[in-house]
């Protein structure tokens, strides 16, 4: 029902010629800046907000990961990562989702992020888009130009959403997903904590890089920081240097900003 995007992998000695560098450009812009408000729909939005998770909570998963050189990309294939499986409740959607057993995380992923009217069917498991119903995207996508955040996204069409993984499957995969069985690379790419709608020009921006070289420059930073190290503690997934000293920086700026409890 949607795109989902399979970029070739950036290659890592780019990736981390930016490992200083783009997590600082990043809190450039989110201090330097105000994103313009974007008319949209009225109603529950998906989850943007890190404000409840306590700065420790954030610390503590960061010093639960294990530091370790990236693995190569030999076999990967992003087939080996199956996803949008049914059966949402078993991949972390809460109860309120327990009626849409038959369609697919994605398809749910898709309701739980929307804006306004938009309802599922649970049988054809279809989306319906009422008026003012939609998906805001919260990435945010800076304006090369100018250097400051471009309005944010609203997308009414919902082929024209991407699904995001937070930890992509290539970086899951150089992270030891590639040495995890079948089931726990499923496990990765179908957790409602990793899914998350995206505009796709926010999307492919970031490619699979990991967040020494990229980091939501929109609102949903200080979420996407506290989801990615969840996913990587939760399967046990390495980082290496950059990028623990990348989640380090962003945790402190976040604390700063008050983007934590």
């Amino acid at each position: 029902m949607g795109i989902v995007v399979n970029l070739s992998p950036v290659r890592r000695g780019a990736r981390r010629a930016f490992a200083v560098v783009v997590p600082l450009l990043v809190a450039g812009v989110l201090t330097g800046c105000t994103a313009t408000e974007q008319p949209g729909a009225p109603g529950k939005q998906g989850p943007v907000s890190s404000a409840g998770v306590p700065a420790a909570d954030a610390t503590a998963l960061l010093g639960q990961l294990k530091v370790a050189p990236e693995a190569e990309m030999a076999g990967y294939d992003r087939d080996k990562f199956p996803h949008w499986d049914t059966a949402p409740l078993d991949h972390g959607f809460g109860p309120e989702f327990a009626q849409y057993a038959k369609c697919t995380t994605r398809d749910v992923m898709m309701l739980r992020d929307a804006t306004g009217p938009v309802t599922l069917d649970p049988k054809s498991c279809e989306l319906s888009i009422g008026r003012e119903g939609g998906w805001h995207d919260h990435y945010g996508v800076v304006d090369r130009k100018t250097g400051k955040l471009k309005p944010y996204a609203f997308i009414t069409d919902p082929s024209k959403v991407d699904a995001e993984h937070i930890v992509p499957l290539a970086e899951a995969w150089r992270s030891g997903a590639g040495a995890k069985d079948l089931e726990t690379r499923r496990a990765i790419a179908n957790d409602a904590t990793n899914l998350a709608a995206s505009d796709p020009t926010a999307n492919r921006s970031k490619g699979d890089q990991d967040v020494s070289s990229y980091l939501p420059p929109g609102e949903f930073r200080c979420t996407y920081v506290v989801h990615y190290l969840r996913i990587k503690v939760k399967y046990g997934l390495t980082v290496d240097s950059a990028e623990q000293a990348a989640l380090k920086t962003a945790i402190d700026d976040c604390v700063s900003r008050g983007g934590f409890a």
